[in-house]
C-alpha cells in the first residue's frame, strides 16, 4: 500500500517548484479506500463515534484517501472480515477502541488493516489528557495513518489555530482551537481583543493588540506560563503581522506620526527600524525570500495592491496587475496569496476572492468564487492556505488544499471571525 503513494509524493514536493504544475488535479480513482469503524467493546461509544467522523473528515480533507464511515462492528481483539472488505473495493480498515484513562482523559487504540495483503500493518495507542481535546486525537490518527504509508505530511492538522471572535461593539475575544473550530478554548476575554499572530513554530506565545485603553498597544502573551509582556505602542493602530522564522524580529504595522507604516521591531533589543516611508498606507507586511524582503500593502496607486521591497532597500515593486483593491496578503517562499474585491462578481459588489501568484513569473491562480474571502495564511509546508470566509451572514474557517484543488469550510457557531493565525 506504501506504493500507491510514490507517485503522490513526486507529484506534491514538486508542485511549488514550477508554476505550470499547480494545474495538476488529483484523480479521486487512484485513491485508497479507507473505512473506519468503532470496535463492539469500545469503552465510550459517544467520543468513540465523533473521533471516527472527525478522522473520516482529516482523510478526506488530506487529499490522499477515499475515506468513509463503515458500521461494521468487530470487537477490537479479533481481526475483520478482511477478504469480504476487499471484494466491496476497501483497501483499508480502521477499528478504534476507546479504553478509559481514569483521570478524565482519553485513551484511544487503534488498529490498522491492509485488506489486500490480509494483514494488520498498524497498532498504536494515541492519547490526551484532557478529554475535549478529541479532535487533535482524531488528527494525530490520521496523521499517523498518512505518514505510516509515506503520504505527504499533513502534520498541520495537529496544530493550534489562533483568531480574534467579535463578540459585541468593541469586544472580541482571542481564542484557540484546532482547525475545524471543533475544540474552542477562550484566552483572552475583556475589551477589544484582536490580530493574534503566533510568537513561534512552537505557538507557546502570541501577540496581538489591546484596545483597552485609549491608545492601542501589541501584547506578547505566554499560554503557559500566563505572562503578559507590553511589546509597543502607537496611536491609531498597532499590529503584528510577521514573524520572523527565528522568532527574533517582528513586521509591525503602527502609525506614531499619524499615517500607518511598517517598522521591524527586534524583540532582543526592543528597538524598531522604520521601513517605509510614505504619506499614505503601508500596513500589512510579510516576510519572504528567506526574510530578505517584505511584501505589503499600499494606497501609493490610490486603492489598496500588492507591493514589495528590500528590507535594506529603497525602491518598492508592484506585484499585482489584476484589480483595483487588493489586500491581506500573506507569504510562502516565493508566493503570496492575496485578496481581491471584485466589485462586478455576480454573486455581490462586496465579493473578495483569494488569488495565488509567484514572484518569479506573471503566474495567476483564483482560488475562491463567492463570498468575503479574507485573511490568509500559508500553512508552514507551504501546502495549504487557512482563510476567513463570510457569506450569507456566516463566518467560517476556510481551508486550501493547493495541490488538490480542494476547499473545505468549517462554520463559527456564534460571534464573527475577525483574523485567523496557524
Amino acid at each position: 500500500m506504501k506504493k500507491i503513494f510514490l507517485l503522490f509524493i513526486f507529484i506534491c514536493t514538486n508542485l511549488l517548484a514550477v508554476d505550470a504544475t499547480m494545474e495538476i488535479v488529483k484523480k479521486s480513482d487512484n485513491l485508497p479506500k479507507i473505512e473506519i469503524a468503532v470496535a463492539s467493546d469500545t469503552k465510550n461509544l459517544v467520543y468513540a463515534n465523533k473521533i471516527k467522523k472527525m478522522i473520516v473528515e482529516d482523510l478526506l480533507v488530506s487529499g490522499h484517501f477515499q475515506a468513509s464511515s463503515s458500521n461494521e462492528n468487530f470487537n477490537f481483539s479479533s481481526n475483520p472480515n478482511m477478504l469480504a472488505l476487499k471484494k466491496r473495493g476497501v483497501d483499508l480498515f480502521l477499528n478504534l477502541s476507546i479504553l478509559d484513562s481514569g483521570f478524565g482523559g482519553l485513551n484511544l487504540n487503534i488498529k490498522l488493516y491492509d485488506n489486500n495483503i490480509m494483514k494488520l500493518i498498524l497498532e498504536k495507542n494515541i492519547s490526551s489528557s484532557q478529554l475535549d481535546r478529541y479532535p487533535f486525537v482524531a488528527h494525530r490518527t490520521a496523521i499517523t495513518i498518512n505518514k505510516y504509508l509515506n503520504a505527504p505530511a499533513i502534520d498541520w492538522m495537529d496544530k493550534f489555530v489562533i483568531f480574534s471572535v467579535y463578540k459585541d461593539a468593541k469586544k472580541a475575544n482571542i481564542v484557540i482551537g484546532d482547525y475545524t473550530l471543533t475544540y474552542q478554548k477562550t484566552i483572552i476575554s475583556g475589551g477589544l481583543n484582536i490580530f493574534p499572530k503566533w510568537a513561534n513554530s512552537k505557538q507557546d506565545s502570541f501577540y496581538y493588540t489591546s484596545y483597552k485603553g485609549f491608545v492601542p498597544e501589541l501584547i506578547k502573551y505566554n499560554l503557559y506560563t500566563r505572562k503578559v509582556e507590553k511589546v509597543m505602542k502607537s496611536e491609531g493602530m498597532v499590529v503584528c503581522s510577521d514573524v520572523s522564522k527565528d522568532g527574533t524580529k517582528l513586521l509591525v504595522t503602527a502609525s506614531p506620526e499619524g499615517q500607518p507604516d511598517i517598522y521591524m521591531y527586534d524583540i532582543l533589543n526592543k528597538r524598531k527600524v522604520k521601513l517605509t516611508n510614505y504619506k499614505g498606507i503601508d500596513v500589512g507586511g510579510h516576510f519572504v525570500e528567506n526574510d530578505s524582503k517584505i511584501v505589503f500593502v499600499s494606497d501609493r496607486l490610490k486603492n489598496p495592491n500588492i507591493f514589495s521591497k528590500k528590507i535594506n532597500g529603497r525602491g518598492v515593486e508592484r506585484l499585482v496587475y489584476h484589480g483595483n483593491n487588493n489586500s491581506s496578503a500573506t507569504t510562502f517562499d516565493n508566493y503570496v496569496v492575496y485578496s481581491s474585491r471584485e466589485s462586478g462578481n455576480e454573486f455581490s459588489e462586496n465579493t473578495f476572492n483569494l488569488y495565488l501568484i509567484s514572484l518569479k513569473s506573471d503566474f495567476i491562480r483564483r482560488l475562491t468564487t463567492n463570498g468575503v474571502n479574507q485573511f490568509p495564511k500559508f500553512s508552514n509546508d507551504g501546502e495549504s492556505v487557512l482563510f476567513i470566509k463570510n457569506y450569507r451572514g456566516k463566518s467560517s474557517v476556510g481551508i486550501i488544499r493547493l495541490n488538490y484543488n480542494k476547499s473545505f469550510l468549517f462554520p463559527l457557531i456564534s460571534g464573527k471571525l475577525q483574523s485567523i493565525d496557524w
